[in-house]
């Protein structure tokens, strides 16, 4: 089987699926004001049209698959997510993206279903800043629960970090203490702009390369990019348990290495989290049937995929914020 390709010769077996707009959290840097629904918009995909979208991207190459948000476990069907999805024929690998607010309570229940992997977002471990970040003070239970994930042996445990400046941005540290132990992956995010965000980026916005700069001053040494891996530069030292990753999108040759899709919650194909267009899905989501228009349409579209973002000119985009499209 083939992977998608598109002119530029990259592959995409890594697909991230938002299963729902909503978010609990009110991050400074993504929904400051917090989640306020549309009366108008769709719904979000059901059970049975995320099984057939997930059927025609394995049937095309997809093996990685990430569950994100706004914040999934708002979803009450979750579970029942997670069980379809792992029980699709190609998945191998299967993750999600939270904010960790049920983390301790639902971690058993969403291993049984199937996942394998989890990223939470943890913007400080200061607790006074991490509840002015997220509008939340749930730091204390959002590290619990991560602890419980390393303790009941999940592949993967990674933390997201956006850098902001003058916020969270002195804490290196602090990290460097947390992960002495902890077989973690913690990401650095370079904070990018969106539709909504200009005067907060350009208030807070600090290039992740200068934290780079510090861990190889400090003997941290890169490791090869795997080849499913997400965009992360990811480093590791000997003295340390975990490892450090930087996402830096304003980087030179941040999108060569791109090799993941996006479906937004509603169903519509994202080539760019920051693309000026979607591709409706949902119309050939409707029956099994329409597998071969699916597995059709999704191929057909990697022709309109640009070499890159355009972020470096101010161009955001159709992403209002990253709960809009699941980062």
């Amino acid at each position: 089987m083939n992977v998608l390709s598109d002119r530029y010769g990259r592959h995409f077996p890594y697909l991230r699926l938002s299963i729902v707009p909503a978010c609990n959290f009110r991050c400074t840097y993504c929904l400051p004001n917090g989640y306020h629904a549309n009366p108008h918009a769709a719904a979000p995909l059901n059970l049975a049209e995320i099984a057939r979208l997930l059927r025609g991207f394995a049937a095309v190459g997809m093996h990685k698959l990430r569950i994100t948000g706004g914040e999934p476990s708002v979803r009450h069907d979750l579970s029942d997510i997670l069980r379809t999805a792992a029980g699709i024929p190609g998945v191998r690998k299967l993750a999600m993206t939270t904010n960790g607010t049920l983390l301790s309570r639902r971690l058993g229940e969403w291993m049984d279903a199937g996942l394998n992997a989890i990223n939470v977002s943890v913007d400080s471990l200061d607790r006074a800043s991490f509840a002015r970040i997220t509008g939340h003070d749930r730091l204390d239970d959002i590290l619990a629960g991560i602890d419980m994930a390393l303790a009941a042996g999940l592949a993967s445990v990674k933390l997201n970090a956006v850098l902001l400046r003058d916020v969270n941005d002195r804490e290196l540290p602090a990290w460097l203490d947390y992960l002495r132990d902890r077989p973690v992956g913690l990401r650095f995010i370079e904070l990018m702009q969106t539709g909504d965000s200009l005067a907060f980026f350009r208030e807070h916005h600090v290039r992740a390369e200068t934290l780079e700069t510090q861990l190889q001053e400090a003997g941290w040494e890169a490791l090869p990019r795997a080849a499913d891996a997400g965009p992360a530069r990811e480093y590791r030292h000997a003295d340390y348990a975990g490892r450090i990753g930087i996402i830096a999108p304003y980087s030179k040759d941040f999108c060569a290495g791109c090799n993941r899709l996006r479906v937004t919650a509603t169903g519509d194909l994202r080539l760019c989290l920051f693309g000026e267009f979607g591709i409706p899905l949902r119309p050939l989501l409707q029956d099994d049937n329409q597998l071969e228009d699916l597995v059709r349409a999704i191929g057909g579209q990697l022709v309109r995929k640009e070499q890159t973002h355009h972020l470096h000119e101010g161009r955001t985009g159709i992403t209002p914020h990253l709960a809009s499209t699941g980062g």
